[in-house]
């Protein structure tokens, strides 16, 4: 996944003077200056009738005029109106252009944030500002301290009370009321620190996904992947069937080339290609290198006798016709044979006997004897390698392997510091070369010199390894699961380590083009990292990927931009520059977004994914603010609420930890945990019993958890407080589902097997308890899924109305029910709202209880009007619905009610978040390229549709035509219906 959130200390001062903030305000105003004369705005009107409106200019150094300034309705319209939709693109494009020109510094400092406005300079005057104050005896300041200090030592323009108010309650995310200078520093080192790593993650690099697969029938794992200048891929595996396949993935020819008389104990090991000589050679677990013909596989030769296994296996060209053939062993030598004539030898050997009636051999032993071939055999590890691979580049060889002492080895291939003489000895072919050559193959296991080799220590090894020529680095991976970054001059120390991966490392592959790394690890978790800042660009897991079983071969292909990663069967990510899903597709979050909140005390947005990524968005023109990454270490978030105050966002996951967040820079204040469980969380609320404020957490532990939240309370880790003695005694037999609250002191709680308990908060007993299954069951109903999974108060409805329902919930077969808690529990109504019949999936009413909002699996959302329903007594029909539309193309996992905008905030598992009016309008998908205005009706995508939910089959009208078998008489043409009016079905 993506880089981790970095904890740091409460005080960052010493670090804040080394950042240098830059400053757009110096440069507006002499934009701004250089406009000293009006400029003409054409508004938006009749075409060929525009009105014409002359703006006086705008003196930037008279703070009170800007301030007061603002353009007219009709220009901040046409704005919004003119950067979205193309009408007329004459008059547009005019419209455009006049407006470009028109220069209001104080309105772009307006919009901009107070903190992401600070230069250095400035903040040392706040901090002066700050001292002054305690040296009057105030150690920390209030709000109005603070707006006088800002004002006083800043003097930014257009810096509004209400500006300076939102940084002071960001700061101050425990709402004590004030803050102090550490307080303030940790917030802005915080705050730029997120926000250099969101604008990293903004790379346009990313996998296709999921990625293209293809079967494979059953049989040994691969060994390795080779791709082909002609866009061919070459696997081999273990049983010594080779297949080619296209970069398709479509198989153009395979063959097994081992006889059945030898599958059974003949393995391969790793093969290379030799393209010069259009050979392919495997190295085998019999001590062997086989030579084949690429173009039809018949065998060519083979070298036996070798005094080790080979393992891996590499070819490089040094000169016409010289070339180099290494193989690392289990015995953690590196070999080099060289060939000064292959052609002419290769040739000679293919006329050699026969032994097994096969294949040409010839021993290790005379294979040296040749005027054309030199061994030369270093004992470089002592584990087995596990990588290796020779370099023209830097004329040396890079081995890895297992051994923490000699985990990663960059040494030549023949010794610097007898060159000349072994040099001489096989320009001549003298005597005394061939006892030495015998004394190196059969003789002690030689070592490189000091002096001829780098040697790099690492803990728990090298399982893999990359080389990058540009950077001069080489990266490794391993069973620790980190990736470090290496100069190939500076063994001594990792230049950077990149953490993230949960698994041991596989595979690793450096694309220098692109300045990017490729790490997989052996859960089939695959990342892109970027070289230059150290920071992980994108993740992919296999539940995303499609990536699934054992991994045994990867490669990165550069020419196509494509990783492939082999495991039972073959897979192909491909590289992409724009993270655009589909043509039309607004999507807000890479993978299926599991809940979203709204923040009126900021004006934000925030949602989460299945990836563990928090995005906090603008409400009011739907761009992102702010990413949080793996907030709960690659586990997913399933819940999330605010505390009172709305200044510390608190998330529940699905490794049992509840993390309390300053989300408006990314810091983590507390993780709440019960120590000896790690139960998912399913729900999450925050409550306030008699001044004792807590967060209220359930799931698959089946209990209420409490969590004291208080201000006192330093410890970063907390366990919840004694369960309630009903709780323990005659609480919930299932997983618990959902959870909600009526203040003062009423928790209403949900499980999987259909009971809702409504709590007395204050003496933790057990009010109400409702068995939904026996009322349906009773009925008559049976179902499979008894499970409730929302449920809402009304809590408008007070509870001296003796038959009214104020508890609603979802139920079986897509009912929603509405409770009445006195008499311990009564249904009071039920019905299905749902055209198809599906699961409800999310409730929600207005702020008077006029309202009730339903959504479905499919994507559709119901309106019905409740204000006098279920009030007097039971109910046999449904409320009357007011409207439904189709927000999404899947289920919805979070439907929400913002009633001073009239707005209706939705997401879903097909990865958008959205915003719709109480009527249906489509206002916009949060992270769409175009802004909106929530206030201006003329900057929403209505009358358009979402372009997903506009091509699917489930959002086509019907016609009775095409349902029924007989059609009707000309003179009495058939009614038209559509999927926009549905009629609710009573049970």
């Amino acid at each position: 996944m993506y880089p981790r959130i970095r904890m740091r200390h409460r005080s960052a001062l010493g670090r804040l003077e080394t950042y240098g903030a830059h400053s757009l305000f110096s440069e507006i105003r002499q934009s701004a200056a250089a406009t000293s004369q009006s400029v003409q705005q054409r508004a938006k009107t009749a075409v060929g009738a525009p009105r014409i409106q002359t703006l006086p200019s705008t003196d930037c150094t008279e703070e009170s005029n800007e301030q007061n300034q603002s353009p007219p309705e009709w220009m901040e319209k046409e704005m919004i109106i003119g950067q979205q939709r193309r009408h007329s693109l004459a008059l547009v494009d005019n419209v455009l252009e006049s407006l470009q020109n028109y220069s209001d510094p104080v309105r772009s400092l307006r919009k901009e944030k107070l903190e992401g406005r600070l230069t250095l300079e400035q903040l040392v005057k706040l901090k002066k500002a700050f001292k002054d104050l305690e040296k009057n005896g105030n150690t920390s300041l209030d709000l109005d301290d603070f707006k006088v200090a800002v004002k006083k030592s800043i003097g930014l323009l257009g810096s509004s009370d209400g500006q300076i108010e939102k940084l002071f309650m960001k700061i101050d995310f425990t709402a004590t009321g004030k803050i102090d200078w550490d307080q303030f520093c940790t917030f802005m080192q915080q705050n730029y620190a997120e926000l250099e790593d969101t604008q990293l993650r903004y790379k346009n690099v990313c996998f296709n996904l999921p990625a293209t697969i293809q079967e494979m029938a059953h049989g040994d794992n691969v060994v390795r992947v080779f791709p082909m200048q002609d866009n061919t891929l070459i696997t081999v595996r273990e049983d010594g069937h080779i297949y080619f396949w296209s970069t398709q993935l479509k198989l153009k020819r395979d063959k097994a080339i081992f006889e059945k008389s030898v599958k059974r104990t003949k393995w391969v090991t790793d093969f290379t290609i030799l393209t010069q000589y259009n050979k392919l050679v495997l190295a085998t677990g019999d001590r062997e290198i086989q030579l084949y013909e690429l173009s039809n596989l018949e065998p060519y030769c083979q070298i036996t006798g070798l005094e080790s296994t080979p393992l891996k296996l590499d070819y490089c060209v040094t000169d016409n016709d010289e070339c180099l053939i290494l193989y690392g062993d289990d015995k953690g030598c590196v070999n080099i044979l060289l060939f000064t004539s292959i052609g002419e030898t290769l040739r000679m050997w293919k006329k050699m006997p026969r032994p097994d009636g096969i294949m040409p051999s010839i021993g290790i032993d005379n294979a040296v004897l040749s005027p054309n071939v030199s061994l030369i055999r270093w004992k470089v590890h002592e584990d087995w390698v596990t990588q290796m691979k020779y370099y023209d580049s830097i004329k040396a060889v890079i081995s890895a392997s297992n051994d923490e002492s000699t985990a990663l080895v960059i040494g030549c291939t023949v010794g610097k510091t007898n060159i000349e003489h072994q040099m001489r000895d096989i320009k001549h072919h003298s005597k005394d070369l061939n006892g030495r050559r015998g004394k190196v193959i059969n003789g002690p296991l030689q070592k490189r010199a000091s002096g001829d080799q780098t040697v790099f220590q690492v803990y728990k090894g090298v399982k893999t390894f990359a080389f990058c020529k540009k950077n001069s680095l080489v990266v490794t991976g391993g069973m620790d699961r980190l990736v470090r970054m290496w100069n190939i001059y500076v063994p001594g120390r990792a230049t950077a380590i990149l953490r993230g991966h949960t698994a041991p490392i596989f595979s690793i592959d450096v694309s220098s083009e692109d300045n990017i790394i490729f790490s997989v690890a052996t859960d089939n978790t695959a990342k892109i990292w970027d070289i230059q800042t150290h920071t992980c660009l994108f993740s992919t897991w296999s539940k995303t990927s499609g990536i699934r079983g054992e991994l045994s071969a990867c490669q990165y292909v550069p020419y196509i931009k494509t990783l492939c990663v082999i495991t039972d069967s073959i897979n192909l990510l491909q590289i992409k520059s724009k993270p655009v899903a589909q043509p039309h597709l607004d999507t807000s979050h890479k993978e299926p977004v599991l809940c979203c909140k709204y923040n009126k005390t900021f004006r934000q947005v925030v949602t989460c994914s299945e990836g563990s990524v928090i995005k906090v968005w603008d409400f009011e023109t739907g761009k992102q603010v702010l990413e949080i990454n793996e907030a709960h270490q690659d586990a997913a978030i399933t819940c999330m609420t605010f505390d009172l105050s709305g200044r510390r966002l608190i998330t529940g996951g699905r490794d049992g930890c509840l993390r309390i967040w300053n989300y408006n820079n990314g810091l983590c204040l507390h993780t709440l945990k019960k120590r000896e469980s790690s139960a998912e969380i399913c729900d999450c609320t925050y409550v306030d019993i008699n001044r004792n404020k807590y967060t209220v957490a359930v799931g698959w532990d089946r209990r209420i958890n409490l969590y004291y939240d208080s201000d006192d309370n330093l410890h970063h880790f907390q366990e919840p407080k004694q369960y309630w003695h009903d709780d323990k005694i005659r609480g919930h037999r299932e997983d618990i589902l959902c959870v909600a609250q009526k203040p003062p002191n009423l928790l209403a709680s949900s499980s999987y097997d259909g009971e809702i308990i409504v709590w007395n908060m204050t003496s933790g007993h057990i009010q109400c308890r409702i068995d939904t299954s026996h009322h349906f069951e009773s009925a008559g109903i049976k179902s499979t899924n008894n499970s409730v999974s929302k449920i809402i108060f009304l809590a408008k409805r007070t509870t001296q109305l003796q038959v009214a329902a104020s508890l609603v919930s979802n139920g079986p077969l897509g009912t929603v029910n509405f409770w009445n808690l006195l008499h311990g529990g009564k249904l009071t109504a039920s019905f299905r709202p749902s055209k198809i019949g599906t699961q409800i999936s999310s409730l929600a009413v207005n702020k008077d209880n006029s309202l009730m909002f339903v959504s479905d699996n499919i994507g559709y959302v119901y309106v019905y009007e409740i204000t006098n329903y279920a009030v007097h007594g039971p109910e046999k029909d449904p409320p009357m619905c007011v409207s439904h539309w189709r927000a999404h193309v899947s289920i919805i996992t979070s439907l929400e009610v913002i009633d001073e905008d009239k707005v209706v905030l939705t997401s879903s598992v097909d990865r958008a978040v959205r915003l719709w009016s109480i009527a249906g309008e489509f206002i916009g998908t949060f992270g769409q390229a175009d802004p909106w205005e929530v206030s201006t009706p003329a900057s929403w995508k209505h009358p358009m549709v979402p372009y997903d939910i506009l091509i699917d089959p489930q959002s086509m009208p019907i016609h009775p035509v095409l349902e029924e078998a007989t059609h009707e008489p000309e003179d009495n043409p058939p009614k038209e219906t559509s999927d926009l009016k549905v009629t609710p079905r009573a049970i």
